[in-house]
């Protein structure tokens, strides 16, 4: 029984509405960056760069509270009416932020709009919606859509501050958001049935082995180090631009836009060489080291143009590549039946690098000046390629999904090994998950061998059928 490479009409309606849902939602929260520190500055009371960095973080905190809970209640209640929830709170967040005469006023909007954390349940929607054997193209079309959305949005945040200014750009948020909400209600299929997918959702149960796999925490330590980081440059940056050029914010797109073009050139060649020659450690720990390379750079010349701009290509060269290698080998590591539990975990502590990098970007700054706080960053670059050079190597693994019919929901536990055992004996079969009440089977596939998937997929179909 062959498989159908294509995905069907719907299924393609499906990833492109809800990637569109990502890019809006990404897109208003990421046009601020490079314009919030110096508009932030500008308030009556002269808030200090804390306060600045506390804003630009806060709602990394909300949303890493809140995003496994929205997630899971999906289950219970419902995809699309947990998505109106969330969408709402962050509309309500991006007005409050956009109205906010003060700093404080900032933060509480901030901390709502991260309180509305529909990631988790956007991509079970998603898993709700599509066949198992193009779950991981859907997500990677959402991958692909909140990159390019972070790169657009760096060299459209200081245009539009240029037309709206930021509390325009709040505003422009909160209508991005209401019209996420009507691509929710009026593009977006109804699913047919919504149940928990392991790959794609956290399960309670597995989230204890999770957090003790050593190897999954030196990722999730990655991922919060690298936001930490990322928020802490941009309490600082802006600012340190502004000083060393004189240019104005609202033209800073000029040195973003070469930057983040000649970083995306030279980050496809090390993406390629490191999943076609399955070099990905090698590739992953050089681009770490390239990390401490251009935070040690930033801490010597912050004062000087040039040096930020060299800086910033290091740094945008380092992080594209971490931000794509990071996911794939999250879902190499991670137990098949466990992958959903283990991207929700990496996924919170992402949120709260990006909590901790800004209000403690902002401290450092203040108290010690702009060099401290990439010297902190670098500090967390030498752990994490302490960490990364003692990992052990991600195999060299490809996932296939297939799905089974309703009638493995009355599969006993007897029959479940049977058939994991049957899978296992596979040629170039390194790991099954055998799930019948998600009506799916997981195959961890070695890459390293000469695999004909053709053959495997027609003897799985035959097991299942059998």
């Amino acid at each position: 029984m062959a498989i159908s490479e294509k995905m069907t009409p719907l299924e393609v309606r499906a990833t492109t509405s809800l990637a569109s849902i990502y890019g809006l939602r990404m897109f208003g929260m990421f046009s601020i960056l490079p314009i919030f520190a110096i508009y932030a500055a500008s308030f009556p009371e002269h808030p200090t760069p804390f306060m600045i960095g506390l804003a630009l973080g806060a709602y990394g905190l909300t949303q890493a509270f809140f995003q496994l809970p929205f997630g899971m209640a999906s289950d219970k209640y419902g995809r699309k009416p947990m998505i109106y929830l969330g969408l709402g709170i962050f509309a309500v967040g991006s007005m409050v932020a956009a109205l906010a005469m003060n700093i404080e006023g900032v933060i509480i909007g901030r901390a709502l709009q991260g309180a509305g954390a529909v990631s988790a349940v956007v991509t079970a929607l998603l898993a709700d919606l599509t066949r198992d054997e193009h779950r991981t193209k859907a997500m990677a079309t959402i991958g692909a859509t909140i990159g390019v959305a972070f790169a657009i949005s760096l060299v459209g945040g200081p245009i539009l501050n240029q037309w709206i200014g930021v509390p325009g750009i709040f505003f422009m948020t909160a209508l991005l958001t209401l019209a996420a909400i009507a691509v929710v209600k009026f593009v977006v299929p109804d699913p047919v049935h919504s149940y928990h997918h392991s790959d794609a959702s956290a399960t309670p149960e597995k989230l204890k082995d999770v957090l003790k796999n050593k190897q999954l925490l030196r990722l999730n330590y990655g991922i919060f180090a690298l936001h930490a980081a990322q928020m802490a440059m941009f309490v600082v940056v802006p600012f340190a631009i502004t000083k060393s050029s004189q240019i104005e914010v609202n033209q800073h797109w000029h040195i973003y836009l070469p930057v983040l073009i000649g970083s995306f050139i030279l980050m496809v060649p090390a993406i390629i060489y490191a999943e076609k020659q399955a070099k990905m450690k090698q590739v992953f720990v050089l681009a770490i080291g390239l990390m401490l390379i251009a935070q040690l750079m930033f801490s010597v010349s912050i004062q000087h143009f040039w040096g930020i701009v060299f800086s910033l290509t290091l740094y945008f060269v380092a992080f594209n590549i971490l931000e794509a290698t990071l996911p794939s080998i999250i879902s190499k590591i991670a137990p098949a039946a466990a992958k959903g539990t283990a991207m929700g975990v990496y996924n919170t502590t992402q949120s709260l690098g990006i909590f901790v990098g800004g209000a403690l970007g902002g401290y450092l700054s203040h108290q010690f000046g702009y060099a401290s706080v990439f010297i902190f960053c670098s500090v967390m670059m030498i752990l994490w390629l302490i960490f990364a050079y003692s990992m052990q190597a991600p195999p060299a693994v490809k996932t296939k999904m297939f799905s089974m019919d309703e009638s493995a929901l009355n599969m006993n536990a007897t029959e479940v090994e049977a058939l994991k055992r049957s899978l296992t004996n596979l040629q170039g079969v390194l790991e099954v998950a055998v799930l019948p009440k998600e009506l799916t089977v997981i195959l961890k596939l070695d890459k390293s061998q000469s695999l004909n998937e053709a053959e495997i997929e027609t003897l799985v179909h035959q097991l299942l059928k059998g």
